[in-house]
Order: structure tokens, then C-alpha cells, then sequence
């Protein structure tokens, strides 16, 4: 099944249709489901990855995820505030198949961020940007969690970085919207590293499947209709990685319950409105007023996830 669009709103409309008519039964470790084998999905335009969806088009526990790849972490008490039912798969605090180890410590050492920069840097036509995510003693032993992305394959191309990502297993409800929001964001973090303009992102599945439980939500999803393309801005040029520490030290701000202005610790807008949009989560949590955050927005795309309505923090699988 191949199915493509110019927004996440757009391939998740006739993947969720597609699952319901075509899906055969079966039942996975967390339960049982509708199942679609080996499903490709392309994204046009990877800005589009909010969805427009009342029921889908939540950014906050997506950007929760990003940061916490970002910051290296394998530990519960990030990812809990913003994805609690990780509390469910960790073993004494700990994720076995956090992303983050993987991406810049890689077997202990192996910072793969950094070593597939320099290869595009280096040879634009590379066929081996490859990240690795998923390891064959992933499976040698018993573990209670693992990662559902196998690779991250990055091809530069045209002046343009296109990506594809290899999963194992993805959950289309829950966890497909926030896999194509953190990985279309590192691929955009990539391009504009390299100084490329974003193509496209390729999404690759070997069982793409919406559990038993979730099905009544994706028919209510589908009965909105087709959503209108709603893109992020561009992200400014540069090196956006050398942002974590400071994006990183804000959330860590923010969950402590400090009140500044974005603002006056970042000063790119593009940024500040991501640094904005943590703070309205935790604002929210908190039952705070969000009259000033809404009006500091830089970009008027965020301002329908701006409301004083109690937060949702995701609870069940993502994979």
C-alpha cells in the first residue's frame, strides 16, 4: 500500500479509511488490531506535519517527544510528563528503547547525529547517511520496550534532503502523527544544518495498525472530513542543533514552574514559538491563564493549539 499527500491531515484521511476496509485482524503484544502490511506513506510537504484534526492535532506531547530524543535521554522522568504511558514500559526509570542513546551514543560512543551531518557535508550523493535505531540484540533478549524505528536514511539530492524512515511496527493512531512530527523536524534540523532546501519525507511500515480500542476514534477522525493544509514555518538557517542546550534548559525552566518570556531566552522567533508552545502545555496542566503566552506568538499557525481547556497527556501505545 502506497499512499501519498501534501500534509500529515492528507495520508492519515485514506490511511485510517484504507485500515477499516482492507485491515485484517490481528492480535499484537499490547492487543488486538486492524493490520495493514508493508504500507509507504510520502509527505510532500513535511511543514505540514499538524494536523488540523480537533481529535489529532495535538503538538505538545509530539514536541515533549522531539526534546527528549534531543536531549539523549533514556530516562522515564522527562517523557512521563508529556507521553505518561511510557510509565507502563519502563523498567526502574528507565526506557531499554529510548531513541535518544541511540541517536548520539550509539554502542557507547557512536554519535550518529553528528557523523551523518559531516557525511552529507562531505559527500552530498551519499547512499549511507543511514541512523540505526533498532539492533539484532534487540530481540536476542527478552526487553519490555523497544524501538519501532528501525533507520533514518537521509538522501541529498538536488539541494534538497529528503528522508526516509524504516519502522518495524506503528501504531496509526497514536504514535504515526507524533513518528511524522519528530522526524520531519530532524530531517528540517538536517537541511537547514546543511544549508538545503526540506524535500520530501518517506515513510516506510512493515505493520502499520490502529488497535481494536481505537477505531471508534478513527471513524470520528475520518467523519471531520478532509482538513485544509496547515504548514509550520520554514526553520531559520543554520544550526539548529547546537539550540538543544537552550531549548533543553528552558523545558527544564517551564516544568519547575519559572515564568519568563521566551523571548528573552531565545531570540529567534521560530524557536521562541516552540519554547511558547511547551509553555502553554505546562500552563495548561497547571489551570494558568493564557492570555499573555497566546498574544507573544510569533506565528499565528500555533494560535488554534492556544486554549484553556485541560491538557491531554497521551497514555497509551505508540508503537
Amino acid at each position: 500500500m502506497e499512499i501519498a499527500g501534501d500534509s500529515l491531515d492528507d495520508v492519515l484521511i485514506e490511511l485510517y479509511q484504507r485500515l477499516l476496509e482492507e485491515g485484517s485482524t490481528n492480535h499484537g503484544t499490547r492487543g488486538g488490531t486492524l493490520e495493514c502490511l508493508g504500507v509507504t506513506l510520502r509527505i510532500r510537504r513535511p511543514r505540514s506535519r499538524l494536523s488540523r484534526s480537533e481529535d489529532r492535532g495535538k503538538p505538545f506531547s509530539a514536541i515533549g517527544e522531539l526534546l527528549w530524543y534531543l536531549s539523549g535521554s533514556d530516562q522515564l522522568d522527562f517523557i512521563k510528563h508529556y507521553i505518561a504511558r511510557y510509565e507502563n514500559d519502563a523498567v526502574d526509570g528507565v526506557l531499554q528503547g529510548a531513541y535518544g542513546p541511540r541517536l548520539f551514543r550509539k554502542n557507547g560512543s557512536i554519535n550518529q547525529i553528528e557523523n551523518v551531518a559531516d557525511l552529507l557535508a562531505r559527500r552530498p550523493g551519499s547512499r549511507r547517511a543511514v541512523i540505526q535505531l533498532f539492533d539484532a540484540e534487540d530481540i536476542a533478549v527478552d526487553k519490555k520496550e523497544i524501538p519501532c524505528t528501525t533507520t533514518m536514511q537521509f538522501h541529498l539530492r538536488d539541494d534538497q534532503l529528503h528522508m526516509s524512515a524504516t519502522m518495524r511496527s506503528n501504531d496509526a493512531y497514536w504514535g504515526l502523527p507524533h513518528d511524522i512530527f519528530c522526524f520531519t523536524m530532524l530531517q528540517e534540523m538536517f537541511a537547514s544544518l546543511l544549508g538545503v532546501q526540506l524535500g520530501i519525507f518517506i515513510h516506510h511500515v512493515g505493520s502499520m495498525h490502529v488497535y481494536d480500542k481505537h477505531i471508534e476514534a478513527v471513524k470520528r477522525y475520518n467523519d471531520e472530513g478532509h482538513q485544509r493544509t496547515n504548514e509550520m514555518p520554514e526553520m531559520p538557517p543554520g544550526n539548529p542543533f547546537a539550540l538543544i542546550p537552550k531549548l533543553l534548559d528552558a523545558e527544564r525552566r517551564i516544568r519547575d514552574g519559572e515564568i519568563f518570556r521566551a523571548q528573552d531566552v531565545i531570540d529567534d522567533p521560530y524557536w521562541a514559538d516552540i519554547v511558547r508552545l511547551l509553555q502553554v502545555h505546562w500552563a495548561r496542566r497547571r489551570r494558568e491563564d493564557l492570555s499573555d503566552l497566546r498574544s507573544d506568538f510569533s506565528n499565528a499557525v500555533y494560535l488554534p493549539f492556544v486554549n484553556d481547556l485541560p491538557p491531554t497527556i497521551i497514555k497509551d501505545s505508540v508503537s
